[in-house]
């Protein structure tokens, strides 16, 4: 399936969608083509470009931050437990509260870590301290996550726009 990175008119990555998505907002001129993939789609009546990268005509503006979500928690700790290191696949992944809330720990960016189910099990609902746990890296509130890196991204022109 090709996929579209979505730039916002400032040039900066704003996410990805589908090529579908892409041909109905350039249809609507809505976004320009900067980025086209090899393949044309044919119809009756018309043939089109598959859109690799489209920028927004008119600059949309973002909220501050990153929203809280189990999948941005994973996002942001690499797919990696924090406990033993382990990269299990997002199926098997779980976020652990360092704090647990039995203990009064809240769920927000910094009380929260992605961690394996056996890691998350042992660890329970005892602090670090009295689990004998340790943490890789000390859970923070991001200010950003890249949509995809450079190395994964499904098309070469994506790697100039993707590291602004």
């Amino acid at each position: 399936m090709k996929e579209t990175l979505l730039l916002n008119a400032s040039g900066e990555p704003l996410r990805v969608i589908s090529w579908q998505r892409a041909i109905s907002l350039a249809m609507r001129g809505k976004v320009e083509v900067l980025e086209r993939y090899e393949s044309l789609l044919r119809s009756a009546h018309h043939s089109y470009v598959m859109p690799a990268v489209v920028r927004l005509r008119v600059y949309q503006r973002q909220p501050r931050g990153v929203a809280f979500s189990r999948y941005n928690v994973f996002r942001r700790d690499q797919f990696t437990c924090q406990y033993c290191g382990a990269q299990p696949g997002l199926s098997a992944l779980t976020f652990d509260h360092v704090v647990p809330r039995a203990r009064g720990g809240g769920t927000h960016w910094t009380n929260i870590v992605t961690a394996c189910g056996a890691c998350n099990n042992r660890k329970a609902d005892r602090s670090l301290e009295a689990s004998k746990m340790h943490l890789a890296r000390w859970p923070a509130a991001p200010d950003h996550l890249p949509l995809v890196s450079p190395a994964e991204a499904p098309h070469t022109s994506w790697a100039e726009y993707l590291v602004r």
